[in-house]
C-alpha cells in the first residue's frame, strides 16, 4: 500500500500530514487526527473498519518526536479503527513489535466490541515464544471509535465539597442496578441505570455524598478467567485510560456510552453527589511478557513497562518488574507513559465533569528507581497541576511488594484509604483487642500517622470493608473464607480476615446469632459513620449484603456480587442505624471537625475539646490505658465551643457528644461524670437492645450499658 494513500467513497485520495498532539483520534467535520506515539516504530498503519467489517489501511508519513500521525478526511463519528505497528523483534531486549496484531489506540475515547481469548491476541507464538506469531489478530480485538466529545452540560460545574463533609459510597456500576426492581430493565446494570432518580434518592436518603464507581476504564478479562468461564467482574485490569467501560452502557458501545456516562455524572451532581473513580494506572491487562499484546506492548513495549534493574539501568535480557501482581507495572517514570496518566486525569475532570479519583495501589507508580518516592514525577506533577490539584485525591497507599506499605506517608493533598482503621476496629468488635488505647486513636482521626506531617484527621479514609473482602455482613457471619466458585480450591483471598461468625459458621436460623449478628453489623456501621475522618461504606453493607462468605469474588459476575433490592431479609435495621449515623454526623459539625483534638480547653474556662471516659466515671488515666481488659470507653467531644471559626471568623457551636463503645460480651454499668461539662442529654442512637433513643441521661447517672453495643449520647440544653 502506497504510504499516506486513503479510499473513501470509492475515491482514492492522499491522507493529510495532520500533527502530533493531541494523541489519540480528534474529530472534526473536515477530518480526523490520529496520533500515536510509537518511537521505535519502522512504520504505523491507521486501519479504518466499515460497518460489515471491512479495513482500509492508512500509512501516517509523518513522524514527530516519536508521534507518527496523519489526517484522515471523510470520516464519521461512531468510526472504528485500530493501529498497527512494525519493527523489530527481539524480546530479550524489549521490543515486541509485530504487524500481525490490530492495535487499541492508548488514548481512544471509546471502545467497540470486546476481547476474544485466544492465540491470535498474542504477539509471541504460543508453543515457541521467542517468535512472532504470524496470525492476524484482527477477527478477536475490539476496536477504538472516533468520538465527538460535544454535550450540552447545561450550566453543570464541580461540587468540591470539603473532605470533612464527605461520606463516600464504593459501588459497582453493574452490581448496584442489576437486580434493581425500580430501575427500567433495560437500564438495569449501566450508566444510565446508575442515574436514575431510584439510586440518587436512595443514596440522599441513607446519607451519601460521593459515589466511588470501581474500575469503569475500558478493561478486559485475564484470558486464564475464560478458562474458569468466569470474567473480571470487579475491572482491574484496564487498557484503554480515556474510554467508559462499553459493557456498561445502554446505548451503545460506538461513542455513546461516551454521552451516557457524561449523563450520568450529570445527575449524580444534580443529586448533590460527586464522582470519584477508582482508577488503576499501575498496570494494565496486557499482563506479563508472555501476555497478549492489545495496545501499548505492540506500540512502545519498553517505554511504558517497568523492568528490572541492574546498577540503576534495565537488565538485559529484557525482564519485566512487577509490583502489582498483574505481571507488569507501568513506568510512570517515563516520560511518555506519565503524560497518559496525566492526560486522562485530566480528561476525566475537564471533560467528563468528575470529581476525583481513588488510586489502586498508588506505591507501584511512586517508584524511582523501582524505591518508593514522595518526590516521584507522579506525585509532584499532580501536586502542581492546576486542574488536578483542586480535585479528590485518594490513595491506595500500598501495592502488592513488602516494601510497599505506606499508609501514613502521602503528601499533601492527598488522602488515603486507612487499613490500620480497618484491623482495629475489626478486632475490638470481634474481642481481639488488648485495651482501647489504638481503638481511640482510632476514633480520633489516627493521628499517628497523619498529625506529623501537617494533614488534618481528614487524610483518613475509614473503612470497615471495601470491594475485596468480605461484605459486612460475611465479616459478622464467617470466621473463614468460602471461595471454592472461584475455582482455585479456596486458596485464592486473604486469610486475615479478622473476622466472627457469632458462634455458628454461615447462614443460620438460630434467633440469638441473628440478632447478634446484626448488632455486631450496625456497632461496626456507628464506629465508622462516628469517627474522625472520611467515612467509606461499601455498597449493600448497609443492607445485608452476603457473598456467601467469598472474600474475593473478583470474578463473579453473578448474583454473588449484584445487590439484593429485594425487602427480605435485607438488615432494614442496619439500614436505620446506619442512616441515623450518617445525619447526625451531617447535621453536626462537631462530628466531623477540621482539626485535631488536643485533650485541653478551646478557651479559657471552657470544657476540653475532647476527653475519654473510663465506664467508673472518671477520665481515663495511664492506668486505665493499659488496662488489656478494658473494653469499654466513652468518647466526649465538645461543640461548644468548636476549634475552627465559621466562613466569616465567627465563633462555632454546636452540642456536645458522649459515644460509648462496649465491646465487651457482659454488660457493664456506665455512671456519667460530674463535670461542668458534662450535662444533661438524651441517647440519639442505640443499638443497646434495652435503650432506646430518647433515653435521658444527666451527670452523676448511671445505665447498663449492653455488651456488644453502641450508645451516642447528645447534650440537651
Amino acid at each position: 500500500m502506497t504510504p499516506g494513500l486513503w479510499t473513501h467513497e470509492g475515491e482514492t485520495t492522499r491522507a493529510w500530514p495532520g500533527r502530533h498532539w493531541p494523541l489519540g483520534a480528534t474529530w472534526s467535520a473536515e477530518a480526523t487526527n490520529f496520533a500515536v506515539y510509537a518511537p521505535r516504530a519502522s512504520a504505523v498503519w491507521v486501519c479504518v473498519y466499515d460497518d460489515d467489517g471491512t479495513e482500509q489501511r492508512v500509512r501516517p508519513t509523518e513522524k514527530t518526536l516519536g508521534v507518527w500521525h496523519c489526517a484522515v478526511p471523510g470520516l464519521a463519528p461512531g468510526t472504528r479503527y485500530g493501529f498497527r505497528a512494525e519493527g523489530p523483534w527481539d524480546p530479550e531486549r524489549g521490543l515486541r513489535f509485530n504487524a500481525d496484531k490490530l492495535l487499541l489506540d492508548p488514548y481512544g475515547k471509546a471502545v467497540s466490541g470486546t476481547l476474544v481469548p485466544g492465540p491470535a491476541i498474542f504477539g509471541h507464538d504460543l508453543e515457541h515464544p521467542s517468535r512472532p506469531s504470524t496470525i492476524d489478530s484482527a477477527g478477536s480485538m475490539p476496536r477504538s471509535v472516533v468520538v465527538n466529545d460535544t454535550f450540552d452540560w447545561d450550566g453543570d460545574a464541580p461540587i468540591r465539597r470539603r473532605w470533612r463533609d464527605t461520606v463516600i459510597y464504593e459501588l459497582h456500576v453493574k452490581g448496584m442496578t442489576k437486580l434493581h426492581d425500580r430501575v427500567p430493565e433495560e437500564l438495569r446494570g449501566t450508566y444510565a441505570g446508575l442515574a436514575s432518580p431510584a439510586v440518587t434518592d436512595y443514596l440522599n436518603d441513607l446519607g451519601v455524598t460521593a459515589v466511588e464507581l470501581l474500575p469503569i476504564h475500558q478493561f478486559f478479562s485475564e484470558p486464564g478467567l475464560a478458562e474458569l468461564d468466569l470474567v473480571n467482574y470487579w475491572g482491574y485490569n484496564s487498557l484503554g485510560f480515556f474510554a467508559p467501560h462499553n459493557a456498561y452502557s445502554a446505548s451503545g458501545d460506538r461513542g455513546e456510552q461516551v454521552a451516557e456516562f457524561k449523563q450520568m455524572v450529570k445527575a449524580f451532581h444534580a443529586a448533590g453527589i460527586e464522582v470519584i473513580l477508582d482508577v488503576v494506572y499501575n498496570h494494565t491487562s496486557e499482563a506479563g511478557p508472555l501476555g497478549p499484546t492489545l495496545s501499548f506492548r505492540g506500540l512502545d513495549d519498553l517505554g511504558y513497562y517497568q523492568r528490572v534493574e541492574e546498577d540503576g539501568r534495565p537488565r538485559v535480557p529484557d525482564t519485566y518488574w512487577d509490583v502489582t501482581g498483574c505481571g507488569n507495572t507501568v513506568d510512570a517514570t517515563h516520560t511518555q507513559s506519565l503524560r497518559m496518566i496525566l492526560d486522562s486525569l485530566r480528561y476525566w475532570v475537564s471533560e467528563m465533569h468528575v470529581d476525583g479519583f481513588r488510586f489502586d495501589l498508588m506505591s507501584a507508580l511512586t517508584r524511582t528507581h523501582q524505591q518508593v518516592d514522595m518526590g516521584s514525577h507522579l506525585l509532584t506533577a499532580i501536586g502542581q497541576d492546576p486542574v488536578l490539584r483542586h480535585v479528590k485525591l485518594i490513595a491506595e497507599p500500598w501495592d502488592a511488594s513488602m516494601d510497599g506499605y505506606h499508609v501514613g506517608r502521602f503528601p499533601p493533598p492527598w488522602v488515603e484509604w486507612n487499613d490500620q482503621f480497618r484491623d482495629t476496629m475489626r478486632d475490638f468488635w470481634r474481642g481481639h483487642t488488648s485495651g482501647v488505647r489504638t481503638v481511640a486513636t482510632r476514633l480520633a482521626g489516627s493521628s499517628d500517622l497523619y498529625a506529623d506531617d501537617g494533614r488534618s484527621p481528614y487524610a483518613s479514609v475509614n473503612f470497615i470493608t471495601a470491594h475485596d473482602g468480605f461484605t459486612l455482613r460475611d465479616l459478622v457471619s464467617y470466621n473463614d473464607k468460602h471461595n471454592e466458585v472461584n475455582g482455585e480450591d479456596n486458596r485464592d483471598g486473604t486469610d486475615n480476615n479478622r473476622s466472627w461468625n457469632c458462634g455458628v459458621e454461615g447462614e443460620t436460623d438460630d434467633p440469638e446469632v441473628m440478632a447478634l449478628r446484626r448488632r455486631q453489623a450496625a456497632n461496626l456501621m456507628a464506629t465508622l459513620c462516628f469517627s474522625n475522618g472520611v467515612p467509606m461504606l461499601t455498597a449493600g453493607d448497609e443492607r445485608g449484603r452476603t457473598q456467601r462468605g467469598n472474600n474475593n469474588a473478583y470474578g463473579q459476575d453473578n448474583e454473588i456480587s449484584w445487590i439484593d433490592w429485594r425487602p427480605d431479609d435485607a438488615w432494614l435495621d442496619v439500614y436505620e442505624i446506619t442512616k441515623t449515623a450518617l445525619r447526625i454526623r451531617r447535621d453536626h459539625p462537631a462530628l466531623r471537625q477540621r482539626h485535631w483534638f488536643e485533650g485541653r480547653p478551646t478557651i479559657r474556662g471552657g470544657p476540653k475539646d475532647v476527653a475519654w471516659l473510663h465506664p467508673g466515671g472518671r477520665e481515663m488515666t495511664a492506668d486505665d490505658w493499659h488496662d488489656d481488659d478494658l473494653q469499654c470507653v466513652g468518647m466526649f467531644v465538645s461543640g461548644d465551643p468548636l476549634r475552627y471559626p465559621g466562613p466569616r471568623g465567627e465563633q462555632l457551636r454546636d452540642a456536645s457528644f458522649i459515644i460509648w463503645l462496649n465491646a465487651s460480651a457482659r454488660d457493664i454499668e456506665v455512671t456519667l461524670p460530674v463535670q461542668d461539662w458534662v450535662l444533661a442529654g438524651e441517647v440519639v442512637l442505640s443499638t443497646d437492645s434495652r435503650i432506646g433513643v430518647g433515653t435521658p441521661v444527666v451527670a452523676g447517672g448511671t445505665l447498663v450499658h449492653e455488651g456488644r453495643s453502641v450508645l451516642v449520647m447528645r447534650e440537651v440544653k
